[in-house]
């Protein structure tokens, strides 16, 4: 039988891993721009590349990113932000598209987010994601 702690540190080794592929240099740098909320600026991105597959109605690897409470809460793979480091957030690491194994959303699915707008939810992650 396998313990929780080994299963627990081989999904530490693996994220750790993918996080090293990410060189963060060069990572859209965040927009200037202030009082960033969720409701005004960063869901109205998040429905036009990432609420069909990542929704009410379909949750790939059980994530959800129609509400706030639920992008808080993350996935199966984990957090998907780390509130107030957008670099070291896994939702920016896939939009970004810098790791062809993790980017979002898939070829063909859906409008890649811009550098821009990547850089808005940057902005957003580093105020307090609220």
């Amino acid at each position: 039988m396998i313990q929780t702690g080994m299963i627990a540190s081989a999904l530490l080794a693996i994220v750790m891993v993918v996080n090293a592929a990410i060189d963060k240099t060069k990572l859209p740098p965040a927009a200037k721009k202030t009082g960033v909320t969720f409701d005004k600026d960063i869901k109205p991105l998040f429905e036009a590349s990432c609420v069909k597959c990542h929704g009410s109605e379909k949750q790939k690897a059980k994530l959800r990113l129609d509400t706030l409470p639920a992008v808080m809460r993350g996935g199966e793979s984990g957090k998907a932000i780390e509130v107030g480091k957008s670099a070291d957030s896994r939702i920016i690491h896939a939009s970004s598209g810098l790791d062809a194994d993790t980017a979002m959303p898939p070829e063909g699915k859906a409008k890649p987010l811009s550098p821009e707008e990547i850089g808005l939810i940057r902005a957003w992650i580093d105020q307090g994601a609220k």
